[in-house]
């Protein structure tokens, strides 16, 4: 039996009104069984109770011994970013349609929730992605994703033609509409999509998955997740490309930019 909680979290979709009556029903169920209870500032509004503690969801990790997502596969993966430096366990409860990482639904969220808050639960662990857009030898931006970064092609009818290092060793270069690298976690969602493997969320690796590429020897390849990615650009025509974080988007990436990517510590 796992160590038992003492104050939870709880993030919802955002804006979003429909979430309300599970909202408030988590809520007042937490309550009422002595939990110190911390809501996203968002999400609070919705809830028609006095004396409510919220805070921003970027805050929560830093009060709380757990967190609860409530909305689908999107909100869980927000939910994540927000509390990832606090190394705290999160659950789904699912208002989405497909739920691949949020599988407790509202018509059994307090039987589930009884169990699991006194540590009859089984955890599983996964890591994230740090992606660094790197211009003039400067870190412009910073990003984490759960699932995936993906470099593409952006505002233009042309592929981009880029070139790939694993631990600054030259791997391939490729024209293609773009690239994905994607953790175990995410190898069921986009990269499954564009070809590429299911990887069993144990495995210590990551997956390059090329979008559309122009050459069929360019497929999808399996790396170890220690290592460091690099993506630069190889053609002298000036083209914006778009790097996403999971649904974040980082636009006008320049043709002279460097990404690294790499296993977020």
């Amino acid at each position: 039996m796992h160590a038992s909680f003492h104050t939870i979290g709880i993030i919802g979709k955002p804006s979003d009104p429909s979430i309300a009556s599970t909202l408030t029903l988590l809520h007042t169920f937490l309550i009422e069984q002595g939990y110190q209870v911390i809501i996203d500032d968002d999400s609070a509004q919705l809830i028609q109770q006095n004396h409510i503690k919220h805070r921003p969801a970027t805050d929560l990790g830093q009060y709380c011994d757990l967190v609860i997502a409530i909305g689908g596969d999107g909100t869980f993966l927000a939910a994540t970013r927000a509390i990832a430096a606090f190394d705290i366990p999160l659950i789904g409860v699912n208002l989405g349609s497909l739920g691949f990482l949020v599988d407790i639904s509202p018509d059994e969220l307090a039987a589930t929730l009884s169990r699991m808050l006194k540590g009859f639960y089984s955890e599983e662990s996964r890591y994230l992605l740090r992606a660094k857009i790197i211009r003039d030898n400067q870190v412009i931006h910073e990003e984490t994703a759960v699932n995936e970064v993906v470099v593409h092609r952006w505002v233009t009818p042309s592929m981009i033609e880029i070139i790939t290092k694993i631990d600054n060793k030259f791997l391939n270069s490729q024209r293609s509409d773009g690239l994905i690298i994607s953790t175990p976690t995410g190898s069921t969602a986009y990269s499954l999509s564009a070809g590429g493997p299911i990887l069993h969320p144990s495995l210590n690796a990551l997956v390059l998955v090329p979008l559309n590429p122009h050459t069929l020897s360019n497929r999808p390849i399996v790396i170890a997740d220690s290592a460091e990615i690099e993506i630069s650009f190889c053609q002298t025509k000036q083209i914006n490309a778009l790097v996403t974080c999971d649904h974040i988007e980082i636009p006008k990436v320049l043709i002279s930019d460097r990404i690294l990517i790499k296993k977020r510590t």
